[in-house]
C-alpha cells in the first residue's frame, strides 16, 4: 500500500483509499486485523493523527470496525447489503440535492432502472411482496393520509416492486432511484397529482405482477412515467403563469 506525498490530495484520504483498494483487491481479507496506528504511520511516513483520520474515513464507510482491549484494533469488516443500501440512499440524496439534477434526468433514470426489474419481478415476486404492495395501495386510498405519509407509502410500494426481482445487487443499485429520486419527484408534483390516478396505476402494477405478466408490468411503468412527467410539466406551467402574472402586476 502506497501514497504520493507530493500529491495535493489530503494524506488521510490517500491512506484510506490505499487501504480500501487493498480490501477490494483481497489483499486484506474479512476479519483480518490491520497494522496498528504506529505501524501504519511508519509505513506511510505520516503522523498517527493522520492515520487515525484515515481509519475514521474507512469506519464511516463500514469497511473496518474497531475493537478495544488487548486483542483489539482495527479489523476488516464484512459489509452487509443493509449497510450498503443505506449508504447508497444517502449518497444519491446528496447528489441530487447538491448538484441540481433536473427532474427529467432523474425521472428518466429512475424509471429506466425500475423497468429493468419488471421482467424479473413478474416471475420472482413473493406473496409477501405482493401483500406489501396491496397494503400500500389501501393506505394510499385513505382520504386523511398526509402528503408525507403518501410519499413514504409510494416509496414502500416501489421498493417492494424492485425487491421482487429477487436480486440483491439490483436492489442495492436501485436504492437511490427509489428512495432518493421518488421523494424528489413527489416533492415537485404533489400539488398537481391525483391520488386516485396514482392508486389506479399502482393497482394495475400489482395486478400485472400477480398475473406474472412482465409486458403489462412494463407498460404500466411507462404510463406511470408519462403521468409523472405530465405532472411536472403542469407544475412548471403553473409557476410560469404565476410569475408572468406577478410581473404584469408590478410593471
Amino acid at each position: 500500500m502506497k501514497i504520493d506525498p507530493n500529491s495535493s490530495k489530503d494524506l488521510s484520504a490517500q491512506i484510506a483509499t490505499a487501504i480500501r483498494d487493498a480490501i477490494v483487491a483481497g489483499e486484506l481479507i474479512v476479519d483480518q486485523r490491520l497494522p496498528s496506528e504506529a505501524e501504519l504511520a511508519d509505513q506511510f511516513d505520516v503522523s498517527r493523527p493522520t492515520v487515525r483520520e484515515a481509519l475514521k474515513r474507512l469506519a464511516a464507510q463500514s469497511l473496518i470496525r474497531t475493537q478495544r482491549g488487548a486483542t483489539g484494533g482495527a479489523f476488516v469488516n464484512r459489509l452487509r447489503y443493509a449497510e450498503a443500501y443505506t449508504q447508497q440512499v444517502t449518497t444519491s440524496t446528496l447528489l441530487l440535492s447538491m448538484n441540481a439534477v433536473s427532474f427529467d434526468v432523474a425521472c428518466e433514470a429512475r424509471y429506466a432502472l425500475e423497468r429493468a426489474c419488471a421482467p424479473m419481478s413478474a416471475q420472482r415476486r413473493t406473496p409477501d411482496q405482493l401483500a406489501t404492495m396491496r397494503a400500500e395501495i389501501h393506505r394510499q386510498s385513505q382520504p386523511n393520509l398526509s402528503d408525507e405519509a403518501f410519499c413514504a407509502s409510494d416509496v414502500t410500494f416501489h421498493r417492494a416492486l424492485v425487491d421482487g426481482a429477487g436480486n440483491k445487487v439490483l436492489s442495492y443499485q436501485l436504492a437511490g432511484a427509489v428512495e432518493a429520486m421518488q421523494p424528489l419527484m413527489n416533492m415537485i408534483t404533489f400539488s398537481a397529482r391525483s391520488r386516485e390516478a396514482i392508486v389506479a396505476l399502482h393497482t394495475e402494477l400489482a395486478d400485472a405482477l400477480t398475473d406474472k405478466d412482465a409486458a403489462r408490468t412494463d407498460q404500466t411503468l411507462v404510463k406511470l412515467e408519462a403521468y409523472t412527467r405530465e405532472l411536472a410539466q403542469n407544475v412548471a406551467d403553473a409557476r410560469a403563469r404565476k410569475a408572468a402574472a406577478k410581473e404584469s402586476t408590478t410593471a
